[in-house]
């Protein structure tokens, strides 16, 4: 039984993307600090934010699933940000890799949740 917006498995795997790349982005150069780290930080920080506020209004279904689609707007801008990130060679082909398999977890989870949704 879904509970809180913590229950749901696309949140928790989107809040742990949010903490890899973090975690990942500390190894940039310190000139990327207000553009590409900010921005990689921000919009992988948002899929999960999208969620829990979208849960927040899930009485209307509509509301849900409009966050549903913020979250999936964010995730895409951020599979952006991470090509940015490989192509400057931030980031390692590897990790690359690693984490396109995770966003694509999520945009899988974040669409059939959006389908199958109801308040």
């Amino acid at each position: 039984m879904i509970k809180t917006f913590s229950d749901l498995e696309v949140y928790r795997l989107s809040y742990q993307l949010s903490i890899d790349v973090f975690n990942i982005s500390k190894q940039f150069p310190e000139s990327e600090k207000y553009s590409l780290t900010s921005q990689i930080i921000r919009s992988t920080r948002s899929v999960s934010a999208n969620i829990a506020e979208g849960f927040g209004r899930r009485t209307y279904q509509a509301e849900f699933k409009k966050f549903l689609i913020y979250s999936s707007g964010s995730l895409e801008e951020s599979k952006v940000w991470l090509s940015f990130a490989k192509d400057c060679k931030y980031i390692t082909l590897q990790q690359f890799d690693l984490l396109k398999i995770k966003t694509d977890e999520i945009g899988a989870k974040l669409y059939k949740l959006h389908i199958k949704w109801k308040s």
